[in-house]
């Protein structure tokens, strides 16, 4: 049973996804989630690229023990040393450069000869191994690329110290049956002197199978990431390839290292982060992958629950029991609940997340896991709160305008606004927006339910830009205008955050 690495993307190609752009605090919040769900590296930014990226990936490989951590960087001197600065002082490091090889790219784009790509990824390969011991090599654009120069590439960057040689589907263009023919042919080439990895794009709808047919033809690293975001259709999907691989591992005779109990709970934060929804029948993760309506299929499962499913929904941590918690609840059976659903929070998270716990539990009367995590997720924010809700009242119906009076804290100060609006929602937001004196451009919002039942606990996710700053905000409430307020409030903060930087 050959072990194949999973090198999350989810921080770095992942964010590239339009409006995906996550803070350094929300990068390390995903981060400690990657450790937790046991990737193997994560590639948690482009260190040239920004001061965010950079801080993010120092930060990353101070704080979040397990994975190795990785910077991407061009081939070029400043950009690997850029990245060098950024990892240095962690555990475990590496250092992932690339250069284009195919012809479209090296005439259009680069303006440079194969000899001068060839010599120039070398040389940076070279560099790196100065600086890390682990070193990762991409030949950008590689299935549009010659294959007898793209061997010659491959030979001389291992030759200058790569470990790593990772394959790109950088288009999305090529199919399985040729690519498993192309990492055949590397593979035979190189053997064991390195690590042959893929990274495909999902432009055909083939990232997977493409990343599936790579592991059958020798590639021991598979590039992908979480809920398949990234660049114009994403990346391969993460948890569909390691489903995959444990559910046919008969087939592939292939395993990973992932903690796949911690899938469900990874997409959802990385979902939430993002503000990229998981669309409903997306595979292993979609709130239909579990969900059975054709009679045919009901009764099948009730009589045995292989004539249906091919994986256990608990396998990926979905969990169907209610958690027996209510208002009379104590600390210390909600610490150890928190326990029991994998997180470690500080006492003072603990303590903040108790308190909505407590105020969730007069509003409901079951509550489930997905309400805690909702919770955590609150109380966790590292956002300082410029701006509080203290109160809302709504007054709406069919022949009368909406009209909401906010109370909330905006600094030292406490503020009442009345507003009319052409639903709650607007009326709301219009008197938020003269309380904080906001100039905020309201881009995307978005509500789902967490749980069933009529007194279901709401999320609402909005997506705020100003002066070209884009920040999402999060809010859960069982009163859904309650939730889309406390998410207004949220994105806000976030925008007041940034501009004191």
């Amino acid at each position: 049973m050959r072990m194949i690495r999973i090198f999350d993307t989810t921080l770095r190609d992942g964010e590239q996804s339009p409006g995906a752009s996550m803070t350094v605090d929300e990068k390390i919040q995903v981060a400690r989630q990657l450790a937790v769900l046991k990737v193997d590296i994560i590639e948690a930014g482009f260190a040239i690229s920004s001061p965010g990226d950079f801080e993010a990936i120092k930060r990353i490989g101070n704080e979040v023990e397990g994975p190795v951590v990785c910077s991407l960087a061009r081939a070029r001197e400043e950009d690997i040393k850029r990245a060098w600065e950024a990892l240095k002082e962690a555990p475990k490091k590496r250092i992932h450069t690339f250069h284009s090889t195919s012809d479209i790219h090296l005439k259009y784009q680069f303006r440079v000869s194969r000899e001068e790509a060839l010599k120039r990824s070398a040389e940076m390969v070279a560099l790196a191994r100065g600086f890390v011991e682990d070193v990762e090599f991409s030949p950008m654009d590689a299935t549009r690329t010659d294959v007898s120069y793209l061997l010659e590439v491959i030979e001389a960057v291992i030759k200058a110290g790569a470990s790593t040689v990772n394959i790109p589907d950088t288009v999305g263009y090529t199919t399985p049956a040729e690519f498993g023919e192309l990492i055949r042919a590397i593979k035979d080439r190189i053997g064991e002197i390195a690590v042959i990895s893929v990274h495909c794009h999902n432009d055909l709808g083939l990232a997977v199978a493409n990343s599936l047919t790579a592991v059958l033809n020798g590639a021991g690293q598979v590039e992908c990431t979480v809920n398949g975001i990234g660049e114009r259709a994403g990346n391969c999907s993460m948890e569909e390839v390691v489903m995959a691989l444990k559910t046919r591992k008969d087939f592939f005779k292939a395993a990973t290292h992932i903690n796949t109990k911690e899938i469900v709970r990874t997409s959802r934060l990385v979902s939430k982060i993002t503000g990229i929804p998981v669309q409903p029948n997306k595979a292993i993760v979609g709130a239909n992958a579990f969900a059975h309506e054709s009679g045919i299929h009901q009764d099948g499962l009730l009589k045995e629950k292989t004539t249906y499913e091919i994986m256990q929904p608990e396998d990926i941590g979905l969990q169907s029991t209610k958690l027996v918690l209510g208002k009379h609840s104590g600390r210390h059976a909600f610490k150890t609940r928190l326990k029991e659903l994998g997180y470690t929070l500080s006492p003072e998270e603990v303590e903040s997340a108790f308190e909505r716990f407590k105020r969730l539990a007069d509003q409901k009367k079951d509550i489930y896991d997905e309400d805690i995590e909702a919770l955590v997720s609150e109380a966790t924010a590292k956002t300082p709160e410029v701006y509080n809700l203290i109160d809302l009242s709504i007054t709406s119906g069919v022949s009368q305008k909406p009209t909401a009076t906010v109370k909330m804290k905006a600094g030292k100060e406490i503020f009442d606004r009345m507003e009319h609006g052409d639903g709650p929602v607007d009326a709301t937001y219009k008197a938020i927006s003269v309380i904080t004196g906001t100039r905020s451009t309201l881009k995307k919002f978005e509500v789902r339910s967490i749980t069933g039942g009529m007194d279901a606990l709401g999320e609402v996710t909005v997506t705020l830009e100003e002066d070209d700053r884009i920040v999402r905000g999060n809010g859960a409430d069982t009163d859904i205008i309650v939730a889309a307020a406390r998410a207004y409030i949220d994105a806000l903060n976030k925008l007041a955050a940034r501009k004191k930087k």
